[in-house]
């Protein structure tokens, strides 16, 4: 059963100049050290740090609360397999919340997607409960 769907836009020149103006203060406050690590070591820095933010706006609607309720930035993270495909993890606030939501019996699943064509990075995120 579907849990919740979030969706977010984020426009890739918009983060850079938000990298360039507040940096690491930016980086430190919404991003995890693995998503920093991984952003960093792309050749399209500003692109990959837009889709992170944007799986993140994605996740916090996919969990009923939009970036509010004491969800924190990094409370939602991505990270990639080995196969490229990015993976959405959840902390703090935000596991709470996932844990709430899911019926009793059931597991949480949270399937993200990201795509970018600059100037526009976009993430889709689905939570889905499955029978234990």
């Amino acid at each position: 059963m579907i849990l919740g769907i979030g969706t977010d836009l984020a426009n890739i020149d918009r983060i850079a100049g938000t990298l360039a103006r507040f940096g690491d203060r930016f980086r430190n406050r919404v991003f995890t050290e693995t998503e920093r690590r991984k952003s960093e070591r792309r050749a399209d820095v500003a692109g990959t740090y837009a889709k992170r933010w944007a799986a993140k706006e994605a996740c916090s609607k996919a969990l009923g609360t939009g970036l509010r309720m004491g969800i924190a930035w990094r409370d939602m993270s991505v990270s990639n397999l080995h196969t490229g495909q990015p993976v959405m993890h959840v902390t703090g606030w935000a596991a709470d919340r996932l844990a709430a939501m899911t019926p009793d019996g059931h597991e949480a699943f949270i399937h993200v997607t990201l795509t970018d064509d600059h100037p526009w990075a976009q993430a889709v995120v689905v939570i889905e409960a499955r029978p234990r």
